[in-house]
């Protein structure tokens, strides 16, 4: 059982190593060159030898065909066949045409038999038929006047008929086909084709060997093809094992082919991008540390000095435990901004639609964030151009309005205003949030909706921002499909624009085709129940 399991083991191994070794591309190469290379001469050489052996079968068919013609002619001018099928003796002349015709069964080591009309062999040059009846197919079609020819490879023969005419009657119809009563008598000759056999031989040998070097030759073009073609891909894979221990500002290039360039400029704007994201990981890490270590820092230093000192009057006990409870509050707020981030880099992300009236949302936002306002003597005005409801994620809607107007409300000055404006259409609806306040500096504008980033990260501290705000704000802007444009003048104030378009459209409808689908769902189990 366990030499079995070896077995089927070393079994399976192979199988997995040859389909890996045809996932190569250097294999590939090297099959597909071999392949291209050997059919072509394999398939010429049998074409060489096959052809030289019908040529040469044709040739040695013609040559003797036309000398059995001349004979013919003799045999007629002499008188070898009477009319009547009866032997006429002509003295030397017969004596002359059988030699000639063993004379020309020797040269091609073949057989000739002379019939008469009677089908009755008057010359044998074998002469084991003469007197004997012969009737077959091509003697027959021969006196019907069509000259018959056969190879026979098998037995290595070539035989022929030739009609004997005479030349003194017509020897064609009114149809200009061979006229069968001018034939006297039928040629049947039999011939050696050994002569062609050897030379093939000798052709197919010398073919063979030729065979062997172009495969040998075609055996090392294939295996340097294949190394040189895959080459330059070994170097990419080599320039990319070189950097990837870590990043660097280096690029790799192999120009060889334009695939090679193309492949190394993806991998170089992967490499980039990676980069770009591993140096914002690493930064996104050092702020949230940060972020995260300063209100707890505060807190150190608080229970500390209380620590410290005794009989601590109530009223500075108080000023520390409020200012402690201010820094857990921010620390708590950073905590649940990044929560909110972390869920929102997934890349699925759930949106809970549900119809929603913008109006009263913006009107409760507003109320909750007045109280801030007011310390602050900011006027906060909201003005609703038109009555807008619309297929939104509540909670997220909420998040969006909150973080824009809270903004708006911290970084503006005293005795400021901030303006939001409601408007909608029948393709698009927009929330747009203006202030009076410091506004962003242009260098500035690239990056205000990135992690952690702050213009003046002291002021910023000083009104308890975490710098997540408008992060969240883009996320969940890009989630609903909708587009964020902002503007800005340091001194002068922001304007933030929000417009949900015919991407949020698109999934209201998508939304209520499910709405439909359940209400029909809910209403035939209904009708079962």
């Amino acid at each position: 059982m366990k030499k079995w399991n070896k077995e089927r083991f070393a079994t399976i191994w192979e199988k997995l190593e040859s389909m890996i070794a045809l996932r190569s591309l250097r294999a590939r190469i090297f099959l597909l060159t071999l392949v291209i290379g050997l059919v072509p001469c394999i398939a010429m050489r049998h074409g060489i030898v096959s052809n030289y052996e019908d040529l040469a079968v044709e040739q040695r068919t013609t040559v003797v065909q036309n000398q059995l013609m001349i004979l013919a002619n003799h045999l007629v001018s002499n008188n070898y066949l009477s009319s009547h099928g009866v032997r006429e003796d002509t003295g030397n002349s017969r004596e002359v045409i059988n030699a000639e015709l063993e004379m020309l069964s020797n040269l091609y080591e073949g057989r000739v038999m002379i019939i008469n009309k009677n089908f009755k062999v008057e010359k044998d040059t074998y002469g084991i038929s003469e007197g004997k009846t012969i009737i077959s197919e091509e003697v027959i079609k021969c006196f019907q006047g069509e000259n018959i020819s056969h190879y026979d490879p098998e037995h290595g023969y070539i035989e022929m008929t030739t009609p004997i005419m005479d030349t003194t009657a017509n020897t064609t119809d009114e149809n200009g086909k061979r006229n069968p009563d001018a034939i006297r008598g039928v040629m049947l000759t039999s011939i050696s084709n050994d002569s062609i056999v050897n030379a093939k031989e000798v052709l197919n040998r010398k073919a063979y060997i030729l065979e062997v070097i172009m495969m040998v030759a075609i055996l090392a073009l294939a295996i340097i093809l294949s190394r040189a073609l895959t080459r330059p891909f070994n170097r990419v894979t080599q320039a990319i094992n070189a950097v990837k221990e870590g990043f660097s500002d280096e690029t790799i290039s192999v120009p060889d082919y334009v695939e090679t360039v193309h492949i190394v400029d993806a991998f170089n704007q992967l490499l980039k991008r990676m980069k770009a994201l591993d140096d914002s990981r690493q930064e996104f890490v050092a702020n949230v540390s940060h972020e995260l270590k300063t209100p707890m820092t505060s807190i150190k230093v608080l229970s500390d000095s209380l620590l410290a000192q005794e009989n601590v009057p109530a009223e500075l006990y108080r000023e520390f435990m409020e200012d402690i409870a201010s820094e857990i509050d921010r620390e708590n707020q950073i905590i649940t901004d990044l929560l909110a981030l972390v869920k929102m880099d997934k890349k699925v992300q759930d949106l809970n639609i549900v119809s929603l009236n913008i109006n009263d949302l913006t009107e409760l936002i507003l109320k909750r964030l007045r109280p801030i306002a007011r310390k602050k003597d900011v006027e906060v005005v909201f003005e609703s151009v038109r009555p807008v409801v619309a297929e939104v994620d509540e909670v997220k809607m909420t998040l969006i309005m909150t973080n824009l107007v809270e903004n708006a409300i911290k970084y503006n000055k005293d005795h400021g205003w901030v303006k939001v404006i409601l408007d909608a259409d029948h393709q698009y609806f927009t929330f747009e949030v203006s202030d009076s306040g410091i506004g962003i500096p242009e260098e500035a504008l690239a990056h205000i909706c990135e992690r952690f980033y702050r213009v003046d990260k002291s002021h910023s501290r000083e009104i308890g921002g975490t710098g997540l705000g408008l992060a969240i704000v883009k996320h969940i802007v890009a989630q609903h499909g909708a587009k964020l444009t902002l503007e800005s003048e340091q001194g002068k104030g922001t304007e933030i624009r929000v417009e949900f378009s015919e991407a949020l459209k698109q999934h209201e409808l998508e939304t209520a085709k499910q709405r439909q689908e359940v209400h029909a769902e809910r209403s035939e189990n209904g009708s079962s129940d």
